[in-house]
């Protein structure tokens, strides 16, 4: 199949023409990245969105891989001599690998068979003879076959061998393939039951243990957790379909008479579909289950990730950063806007050392010292506990909000070769602490350096192909990255990396040239970079910013490749970039029209009128303070009927899990997540949503709570009723919204 024709195929099932397909493939092979196209290229590509420009990428690599292996196939048949007109037409026609095998299956050199004992015996004729059906004497024709020599000792040994070879040649059928094919994957029911002696050590697996349903209504959890337990070996799999009716689809195909040829036939087909067929299919039918339900997994962690990455960002200002603790005490760091590290102590407020006093006086000294504008607290062991002695510091004021972080992935980047680089002198803790610190401030610059299998919002990560997980979890986490864009001058290597066409060799580079020669003034300085090339610039350049770059646009998205067009509207208004940028009035008068060419349409002038308006605006929603329920902290504290406000954690198919802040997430099951039906949790909540849940069931011993958010209606924030904390009081006078009263407060508390 030529090009031309595989993009009419991509384009006919994506709905729009060859000619965006066409310029897209061009662009790809061309060394271009998503990000680039679909933010810098509207005009070649009309405007495709990334999801489709990634759409085509993967569709163009899967046909292409497709015509590659169909040249092999008809070059190995043809080397046969076997190759025909007739089964040349059907290899290229064939749109799917598994078409593509079925045909090639005949010819595909293999292992001796049964079949391959037979022919080699000289009863390949005889095999020909019963399946014409012509001829129903069937008896007198196996005698002519008898030959001792070749191990055939009489009539029913030669017809054995022809049987053998009928059940093969049955067997690669590429129409009873098909066929049977289609049954299993329209009718097949998945049994799934415990294996004896297992039940004890299987107990995570109990829902299983006597387990059946149709295939094509198995969800993807579902899938992966059976195929857990069997990997396990505390389950046994199945999947059966009706074998009569096979047989019989079987049967009607190559039975045209009644009579001995017909028997043998028949005898034949219920054996080569027991031993050959039915096991063959059942495999392919099961990997393709593996396959789907896994693509499945992979889209739900893929969102996830992406809602993660993309949370609100508490901007640049200074935090004091808390990893809870009991017994070691809780690790405080102090980070100032760019979260540099400042200062690191311990504090023991809790059991058993409880030294309450003076670790409020820790708090205060650091808060004052540092003039630290917020608090962020881990979420692990001891969180609420810390939680509620920060907010039990009187004097503390209220402008410094009081934040609870997700912890996970912390100790994964402690231990990683990333945090040694950053604090080679410090121990986990410390590493630990500044982790929740900066992924309050910028949740993306700190969670680009953690493998995101560890960030824990997947759903069986470690079940399903680890290839095409990596590559979709980096697809997501480029997309996000350049969706953000990223500051040149204080980026690390790891969110560098994640840049368009950069990788993380050049980002290296990109760092250490920043190390010996200081900040970036431009964006055209970066060609200085070894290895930086006309290409990845082009690539890059876009996506990186320089708050105060000698460019005025360097700070924007605008590319370096549109500056002139910037001026030529600057010049014309007789105006300079910096009063496009800051007179309102300025812009109206621009004339977009005027500026069109023939690879400069309205889509580019329309996104770089909107970059003068809010030069490098991020696209990330506002931060907004979350408070979890003051009077909760265990899940012995929790009651049937309680409605307390969550974040939600992990979204899955089967439901969502929401931290109420008992240090074990609640299940919002998807039945629970709407008054009406959902069919797919993630069209109704995101993972870093602010939700009310109502406390439906609460399981004690083994640590299970059900949640519902039934009669709540879905909010993009629970701010409506926020946590009062009644213990607070001001007993220092300060205004608690000034922070130089209140910073004069807390020097005067510390030194009393």
């Amino acid at each position: 199949m030529s090009e031309v024709k595989l993009y009419f195929k991509i384009a006919d099932d994506l709905k729009i023409s060859t000619q965006q397909v066409n310029a897209t493939v061009k662009l790809l092979d061309e060394g271009g990245t998503v990000p680039f196209i679909s933010r810098y290229r509207k005009e070649a590509t009309g405007s495709l969105d990334e999801v489709q420009i990634l759409t085509i990428k993967t569709e163009i690599e899967r046909l292409r891989q497709l015509e590659s292996r169909k040249e092999s196939i008809l070059k190995s048949i043809e080397s046969q001599g076997k190759l025909t007109e007739e089964l040349k037409e059907k290899i290229l026609e064939a749109e799917t690998l598994s078409k593509l095998e079925d045909l090639y299956l005949p010819y595909k050199p293999k292992r001796r068979t049964k079949a391959t004992i037979a022919r080699e015996k000289g009863l390949e004729p005889l095999a020909q003879f019963i399946l014409e059906q012509k001829n129903q004497n069937v008896f007198d024709e196996a005698l002519k076959y008898v030959n001792k020599e070749k191990e055939v000792e009489n009539p029913d040994d030669a017809l054995h061998g022809a049987r053998d070879i009928i059940s093969e040649i049955i067997s690669e059928d590429a129409v009873i393939r098909d066929t049977i094919r289609e049954m299993y994957k329209k009718s097949a029911i998945i049994k799934s039951r415990v294996i004896r002696g297992k039940e004890e050590a299987g107990e995570k697996f109990e829902d299983y243990f006597e387990w059946e349903e149709p295939l094509v209504a198995c969800p993807s959890h579902r899938m992966l957790a059976m195929r857990r337990g069997e990997k396990e070996d505390i389950l046994i799999l199945d999947l059966v379909i009706d074998e009569e009716s096979a047989l019989h689809a079987i049967e009607k195909k190559f039975i045209t008479n009644r009579g001995e040829c017909a028997e043998q036939i028949k005898e034949a087909i219920a054996d080569g579909y027991k031993r050959l067929l039915s096991p063959s299919i059942e495999a392919e039918v099961r990997l393709t289950a593996k396959q789907q339900a896994d693509e499945k997994a992979i889209q739900v962690f893929a969102d996830n990730l992406r809602e993660l990455l993309l949370a609100s960002p508490l901007g640049q200002k200074s935090i004091l950063a808390i990893d809870p603790g009991f017994r070691t005490g809780c690790k405080v760091v102090a980070l100032d806007a760019q979260g540099k590290l400042l200062e690191e102590t311990v504090i023991y407020p809790h059991e058993p050392q409880r030294k309450v006093v003076e670790a409020e006086n820790v708090v205060l000294a650091l808060c004052a010292k540092h003039n630290l504008e917020a608090v962020a607290i881990g979420n692990g062991t001891a969180s609420r506990e810390t939680e509620q002695f920060i907010r039990n510091i009187d004097v503390l004021p209220k402008s410094i909000p009081v934040i609870v972080v997700s912890e996970a992935g912390a100790s994964v980047y402690s231990a990683s070769e990333v945090a040694r680089e950053e604090f080679a002198n410090y121990d986990l803790t410390v590493r630990g602490a500044v982790s929740i610190g900066r992924r309050l401030a910028d949740p993306l610059a700190e969670l680009v350096k953690i493998d995101p299998k560890s960030i824990g919002v997947g759903q069986y990560q470690h079940d399903v192909e680890q290839t095409l997980l990596k590559q979709k979890l980096d697809d997501v986490v480029e997309s996000c990255v350049n969706a953000v864009g990223v500051e040149l001058n204080t980026a690390s290597k790891q969110l560098l990396s994640y840049v368009s066409g950069i990788g993380s060799s050049l980002a290296q580079n990109i760092v250490e040239f920043r190390n010996e020669n200081g900040a970036f003034n431009s964006r055209k300085q970066l060609l200085k970079v070894p290895r930086m090339g006309e290409k990845v610039f082009e690539q890059c350049a876009g996506f990186l910013r320089i708050r105060d770059g000698v460019h005025p646009l360097d700070k924007s998205a605008v590319h370096p490749e549109s500056y002139h067009i910037v001026e030529k509207m600057a010049a014309d208004l007789n105006c300079g970039i910096d009063d496009l940028i800051n007179n309102k009035e300025l812009r109206k008068k621009i004339q977009l029209q005027n500026y069109v060419t023939e690879t400069v349409g309205l889509p580019t002038l329309k996104d770089i009128l909107n970059e003068l308006e809010k030069p490098g605006r991020d696209p990330r929603k506002g931060f907004e303070v979350f408070s979890f329920d003051e009077n909760v902290h265990e899940i012995r504290d929790l009651r049937e009927g309680m409605r307390l406000p969550g974040i939600v954690t992990n979204v899955t198919n089967f439901g969502a899990f929401v931290d109420v802040g008992v240090h074990q997430d609640g299940l919002v099951h998807i039945s629970q997540l709407s008054d009406t039906f959902v069919d797919d949790p993630n069209k109704v909540v995101k993972v870093g949503q602010k939700v009310w849940v109502t406390v439906t069931e609460v399981d004690e011993k083994r640590k299970r709570i059900a949640l519902s958010m039934k009669g709540e209606g879905i909010q993009a924030s629970i701010g409506s009723k926020p946590s009062v904390n009644s213990k607070q009081k001001e007993e220092v006078s300060y205004d608690p919204n000034d922070m130089a009263s209140a910073l004069a407060a807390l020097k005067g508390k510390f030194k009393k």
